[in-house]
């Protein structure tokens, strides 16, 4: 069935975005405490539908689908909001690094989307199945992305400093499951076609 509770909670993590990017750049002092909180929920929503899916045997072809794509649709969302923000700009390390880490992140979920979807299109779609290299880059990506938003120190740990610092291991491993990846699909992907 299309409309089990972890769709419908991926339906609301795909919702959240437009009402995260509204959030984001108003003009108030709370702005990026709530964007932040909202980046939070569909976070939450993402380990959530996952589990609830598992745990009902909620399993659908639709659910397959659209969750990854929510969560590559509300990571990409975030980062690029982080390098239209001129206030991250200004205070980040190094601008240009920022920006090539978040453009090799946004470019890795791109090609590694196409190569699951030939793989797919070939029947080898368990070859590029999600490892657990990129279940830790996806938490570090999202934990990254949160202290990036919320920016602000919190009990006198400079925020936004670690963040950064987590963004550029999230990009390490964004590159290592990225070769996980191709190294699984390399044979076929070098097979001579007759």
């Amino acid at each position: 069935m299309i409309w089990n509770t972890p769709n419908l909670l991926t339906l609301l993590r795909i919702a959240i975005i437009p009402l995260f990017l509204l959030i984001y750049f108003l003009p108030y002092p709370w702005a990026n405490e709530a964007a932040t909180s909202l980046f939070i929920v569909a976070g939450i929503t993402d380990w959530l539908d996952g589990y609830l899916a598992r745990r009902l045997g909620q399993y659908s072809s639709f659910g397959a689908f659209l969750d990854p794509v929510a969560d590559k649709l509300m990571v990409a969302a975030a980062l690029v909001v982080l390098l239209a923000d001129p206030r991250i700009q200004s205070q980040v390390l190094d601008t240009r690094l920022f920006t090539i880490v978040v453009l090799v992140i946004l470019g890795r979920e791109i090609a590694v989307s196409a190569l699951r979807e030939w793989m797919a299109e070939i029947g080898n779609r368990a070859s590029v199945a999600v490892s657990v290299v990129g279940k830790f880059k996806t938490a570090s990506q999202m934990l990254a992305t949160g202290f990036l938003l919320w920016r602000e120190p919190l009990a006198g740990l400079p925020i936004l400093r670690i963040g950064e610092g987590l963004l550029y291991i999230a990009a390490g491993l964004t590159l290592w499951s990225m070769l996980v990846y191709l190294r699984a699909a390399w044979p076929i992907l070098t097979k001579q076609t007759p």
